[in-house]
């Protein structure tokens, strides 16, 4: 299991994301432990079965034992937030926004890693599930960081080609389970 097996899983008519997937992962400049938190973050993210048990174990054996489960704390932590952040962001009556949240969190103030690496994790899962809110909240605190624009783009290109893929393959196995 690798992203090379993941990449010969894709079909021929979706080559540019096979292509995007080898360059967004192959041929990134962050820090092993961004790039592979990000990945491991949105895989999960991502709902995908098939994308996870691909993506994992090189995940897995890229970061330490505190980046995997920070990783992975920020999908499920994002998970959560993205839902309820996103719903009261999209109600009309806005004041929502001004009532408690009441949900816990406490890891987002205590990952067990670098918190500019969470934060970033927590934006690439923000970008799978579409939460605005949650979005310019993370991007803000990245660049208030000293993240150039390109570094936060690239949490979100790798959102967007793990999402892709997991979509496509997921449909592919739909489609032969037929």
């Amino acid at each position: 299991m690798s992203l090379d097996s993941l990449k010969s899983r894709i079909p021929d008519y979706a080559k540019d994301l096979k292509l995007n997937l080898g360059s967004v992962i192959g041929n990134s400049d962050l820090p092993a432990q961004q790039l592979w938190g990000t990945v491991l973050s949105t895989a999960i993210a991502s709902r995908s079965p098939i994308v996870l048990r691909e993506l994992e174990p090189e995940a897995k054996a890229n970061l330490s034992p505190e980046a995997y489960t920070a990783a992975k704390a920020a999908a499920a932590v994002m998970a959560m937030n993205n839902v309820f952040y996103r719903t009261r962001h999209l109600l009309s009556d806005h004041e929502y926004g001004n009532l408690r949240a009441g949900l816990r969190m406490n890891v987002i103030g205590n990952p067990g890693v670098d918190k500019v690496d969470f934060e970033f994790w927590s934006f690439a899962v923000s970008a799978i599930n579409g939460c605005g809110m949650c979005l310019d909240s993370h991007e803000q605190v990245l660049r208030k960081a000293g993240l150039e624009r390109e570094a936060v783009q690239e949490a979100f290109k790798i959102a967007a080609v793990i999402q892709a893929v997991a979509a496509t393959l997921d449909a592919e196995a739909a489609l032969t389970a037929q």
